[in-house]
């Protein structure tokens, strides 16, 4: 190895360093949902302890020992702050955190591999908050969001509506003339169609677009690049190869807030879903409800729910203070199987 080379290694090990760290404190902050006090002096103990007997190579004991100790009392003192935790699912960088963040930057993003880790971890007061995307202006409705919506008993809180600006990312130093590969979650590889085509680049899927970039920087394989957020970008120090490489200008993703609690404060949107006979004419008639009160509908979808059964949701300006909402909302019950009133919030539509 050259000197280049082990620099290149040194740098890419300090920042998963940095990652872990990271994700330690985020630990450490859900571990005081479990916690009566902060102090916990025999789990401190263990964890040295522990420390001590794998303290082996070239670094003494009494320095690793040094440095948990400082680990551990940073992690003491953000237990100590009132910090609330919002989840999204994927890994940090992903357009759901970017979202999170849009939506409230006093609270702490949380990773999830799955949407109903998201859903678990607020109903089971995990998380304060969870938030999820639930449809894309090239991709559709998120299917797996909306069938957890289905049956949650959690309550939206609130929506962002972000732009989806993808970027073609690369380790620093990547030759942008002999990259063949690009790593990504399937629908960022879809909505980028043309500009793979264009550039004669081969398409991977991953899991997660940010856990594209995340491997990327990890691993480093071979004239490879991922499509990921700028955010992603940011965190795993990879190099913005082109911008807003969508194939359509309006790339827009609207992600709903979820918590146990109702929201506190009138908004100016909301959403139900409800069920109805199979009978004809029943879903028109529920919606001429809402017509007859002049009330803007901005989404309706129907999801399949059980074999031969749809759930519908439906999105509308208004607040149910409001009395022409209420009257919609009650009359809609009586004509519906299963109806509920997921919330009332404010949306943000991010420029």
């Amino acid at each position: 190895m050259s000197l280049k080379e082990i620099r290149r290694a040194i740098d890419i090990l300090d920042s998963e360093i940095l990652h872990l760290l990271n994700h330690r404190m985020e630990l450490a902050l859900m571990a005081k949902k479990f916690k009566s006090e902060i102090q916990d002096n025999s789990r401190e103990k263990e964890v040295l302890d522990k420390i001590r007997r794998n303290s082996t190579g070239l670094i003494h004991g009494e320095l690793t020992e040094k440095i948990y100790i400082e680990i551990i009392k940073e992690g003491k003192k953000l237990q100590q702050n009132e910090f609330g935790l919002i989840a999204f699912m994927g890994e940090h960088g992903a357009y759901g955190e970017v979202a999170a963040r849009k939506w409230n930057r006093d609270l702490i993003p949380i990773p999830c591999g799955e949407f109903a880790e998201v859903f678990d971890g607020v109903q089971s007061g995990l998380y304060e908050y969870g938030i999820v995307p639930v449809e894309n202006t090239l991709g559709g409705a998120v299917s797996q969001v909306n069938q957890l919506l289905i049956n949650t008993e959690l309550n939206v809180v609130g929506a962002v509506e972000l732009p989806i600006n993808l970027c073609l990312v690369a380790p620093a130093g990547t030759d942008h003339r002999e990259i063949l590969t690009i790593y990504s979650h399937p629908q960022a590889l879809s909505q980028c169609r043309q500009f793979l085509a264009r550039n004669k680049l081969e398409p991977v899927q991953y899991h997660d677009t940010a856990g594209a970039a995340k491997m990327l920087a990890e691993k480093r394989p071979k004239r490879a690049a991922a499509i990921a957020s700028k955010l992603s970008a940011e965190l795993y120090n990879l190099e913005i190869i082109k911008e807003n490489i969508e194939d359509l200008e309006r790339n827009m993703t609207r992600f709903l807030v979820l918590s146990r609690e109702k929201n506190g404060e009138e908004g100016n949107k909301c959403s139900v879903i409800f069920s109805t006979e199979h009978k004809a004419g029943t879903l028109f008639s529920i919606l001429e409800l809402f017509a007859k009160e002049n009330i803007n509908l901005t989404r309706i979808e129907s999801i399949p729910n059980e074999p031969g059964d749809y759930a519908f949701f439906l999105d509308f300006e208004g607040s149910k203070k409001e009395n022409r909402v209420a009257v919609a909302l009650k009359e809609a019950k009586k004509l519906s199987t299963h109806f509920k009133l997921l919330g009332c919030y404010k949306e943000r539509k991010v420029a």
